[in-house]
């Protein structure tokens, strides 16, 4: 087969090489892998694939939507949401989102894209975003604090280190539901994360 019938087949930006199968597409590994080498497709993890002329001009969508597509289930969380939300200044380096699987890192031409694993009974609090190559799961901006604190409980134990967030005070009045943070609070059940939330309301509101 050749490539523009190839990619004519598929019809869309991404694709998984057990799909091919499905739609009735018999290519061998070695015509993959020459495609890559001359650029027609580049892999963003073993199985997943992209047409790069399809993807240009990328914007913040589009790679949480390549985040979503790369392991599932994961929603967008941590710094990545906190950036979104105006709730931290720094640019964020990677991706970062949740998963009930095991924490994973993948690197790939178009970025780091890190995976946190937090149990199942805690995968909750996000929205579905549509992007123009599908959708992402993304943490509402209370789910996204509660996720950053536990996930790094270890490193948030007094006032010092919760100033070291350099948290936008003025976009957490903003945005923050204080009412939903402490609903959600409770389901985590911890001892420490509300103490810390405490801290965090209180630096905030100094």
């Amino acid at each position: 087969m050749k490539y523009q019938e190839f990619k004519n087949s598929i019809n869309k930006a991404f694709f998984r090489k057990f799909e091919l199968s499905l739609l009735g597409i018999k290519i061998s590994d070695s015509q993959v892998n020459l495609w890559q080498k001359r650029g027609y497709i580049k892999r963003l993890k073993s199985g997943l694939y992209v047409f790069p002329d399809l993807t240009k001009n990328l914007d913040i969508s589009d790679f949480n939507t390549m985040s979503f597509l790369m392991y599932e289930p994961s929603y967008i969380s941590l710094e990545s949401a906190l950036r979104h939300y105006g709730l931290i200044p720094e640019v964020v380096q990677s991706i970062t989102g949740i998963t009930t699987k095991t924490t994973r890192n993948f690197k790939n031409v178009y970025g780091n894209f890190l995976y946190r694993h937090i149990k199942p009974d805690l995968f909750w609090g996000y929205t579905v975003v549509k992007s123009k190559f599908g959708k992402y799961l993304l943490a509402e901006p209370e789910k996204a604090v509660l996720d950053y604190i536990y996930l790094n409980k270890s490193d948030l134990k007094d006032i010092g280190s919760i100033e070291e967030l350099r948290i936008n005070t003025d976009e957490f009045k903003k945005i923050i539901k204080i009412k939903k943070l402490k609903e959600y609070l409770k389901l985590f059940n911890s001892k420490h994360m509300n103490e810390t939330i405490n801290l965090l309301l209180q630096n905030v509101n100094a």
